[in-house]
């Protein structure tokens, strides 16, 4: 298992939760190369589009993973394919069919409806599977899958991932997994720092940005993604 530290430069969040979260292909270029700086050893982001709103148009996306290549070569990309981007499962598809030399891997939230058509169409595409897990009930979907993944993403999201805590729901995904994955475990909003100091205790990779906390782990105020992995690694 290898313990990555990987940055999650905006998510849905917007400018309205903090001045500096990245949204054009620009910002996001910056945003890698500075979490890049600090000790990231991959990034996660979400196009967007015109709008500004979350898009899976590859005409939205590969401008943005063409930015932070150019800025950040070498460094492992992804990008998210979540239901709530394009709810329609048919049109979802259509959208990913369209990516051609897309980003190096991309997250498939496995509660979701159609997860195993959406893995199975990026893995035809050449992009590699990062397998979402934020229940234990979708931990057990995703083991009767049987393509490949690139790392299991267990997320213990507050009122969505079971347990009493960030920690113990963490723990009862985990249980449900074999040996053998690389796996990064993350927490958001209350659950985000303190499952990141338990995750990192027990040898985990981790995930750590403005998608999932907007401050420091004592509430320090930040002025971008990069300060946040640099309070993970402890610069």
């Amino acid at each position: 298992m290898r313990a990555i530290v990987k940055a999650c430069l905006n998510g849905d969040r917007s400018r309205d939760d903090h001045p500096a979260v990245p949204v054009t292909p620009a910002e996001l270029a910056q945003a890698a190369y500075d979490a890049a700086a600090a000790g990231a050893d991959a990034v996660h982001f979400h196009p967007r589009g015109a709008s500004g709103r979350e898009s899976l148009r590859w005409s939205d996306v590969e401008p943005a993973v063409a930015a932070v290549r150019e800025r950040c070569p070498g460094l492992p990309l992804g990008v998210s394919t979540r239901q709530e981007i394009e709810p329609d499962l048919s049109r979802r598809l259509a959208l990913l069919g369209e990516w051609a030399a897309g980003p190096d891997f991309a997250s498939v939230n496995w509660h979701e409806d159609g997860a195993e058509q959406v893995a199975d169409l990026l893995v035809e595409r050449g992009i590699g599977v990062e397998a979402g897990l934020f229940t234990p009930s979708a931990a057990l979907e995703f083991l009767s899958w049987s393509g490949p993944v690139v790392r299991v993403l267990v997320e213990a999201l507050p009122g969505i991932s079971p347990g009493a805590d960030g920690v113990a729901a963490a723990r009862e995904m985990l249980a449900v997994l074999p040996s053998g994955f690389d796996v990064v475990v993350h927490g958001e909003n209350e659950w985000a720092w303190p499952v990141l100091e338990w995750a990192r205790a027990e040898g985990y990779g981790v995930r750590v940005g403005f998608e999932d906390m907007l401050t420091g782990p004592r509430g320090e105020s930040v002025a971008g993604n990069g300060e946040l992995v640099a309070y993970l690694r402890g610069n």
